[in-house]
């Protein structure tokens, strides 16, 4: 089963430990973090939106819509999913962290293909789960709220209520490189910074 996507990139946590600093805002090799991010997903799907509960002005400026969370004190990413199903103008809702700034050119479309006729498709490491980088059905937003008004936060035990895929991405293990540090930023930022091809004044 095929469904059209849109895509909620997550930005609204406390990010205590780049010392409370907006991580989607931190300069990275030459752009805010965000930025990269955006790029990588704009091709991807239909629409997009930033989820974000702080510095609404400055995401604003990207052009896309600022969805802030709908319960207080940061209570964690799924809130965030929240808001991006209740905004969603698809059939299906991507999404995805500010702070990973490698996203493969076809993450949409093999999390949509992996996904069936499940409620949620969710990337699968190797390891583990990696249960921010999911595409969701629009249709999963009453079942979250439900969840969340009922005191629940963890994204696992939210999936456990749901009819759910998981979709080998072992393939992309840079997609799963988030960058929680100052120093995380900096090795991330030599690294792209290695990679990008010479300029040439002659």
């Amino acid at each position: 089963m095929s469904c059209s996507i849109s895509a909620v990139i997550l930005a609204g946590g406390r990010a205590t430990r780049m010392g409370g600093r907006d991580k989607g805002l931190v300069p990275l090799a030459g752009r805010p973090m965000i930025a990269h991010v955006l790029e990588a997903i704009r091709p991807q799907v239909g629409h997009i939106a930033i989820n974000a509960n702080r510095s609404h002005d400055a995401y604003a400026a990207w052009g896309y819509p600022v969805l802030p969370d709908q319960l207080a004190d940061y209570p964690g990413p799924l809130a965030g999913m929240a808001a991006g199903l209740a905004w969603c103008p698809d059939d299906c809702l991507l999404t995805l962290p500010c702070d990973g700034p490698y996203v493969p050119a076809d993450l949409a479309s093999r999390l949509a293909a992996g996904m069936g006729d499940a409620d949620v498709a969710v990337a699968h490491d190797g390891d583990r789960l990696q249960p921010v980088h999911a595409l969701l059905r629009r249709d999963t937003l009453a079942r979250l709220n439900a969840f969340l008004h009922g005191g629940g936060r963890k994204i696992d035990r939210w999936y456990a209520t749901l009819a759910m895929r998981t979709v080998d991405l072992s393939d992309c293990q840079s997609l799963f490189s988030n960058v929680n540090t100052p120093e995380q930023c900096a090795e991330t930022e030599a690294a792209m910074l290695e990679t990008q091809p010479e300029t040439r004044n002659d």
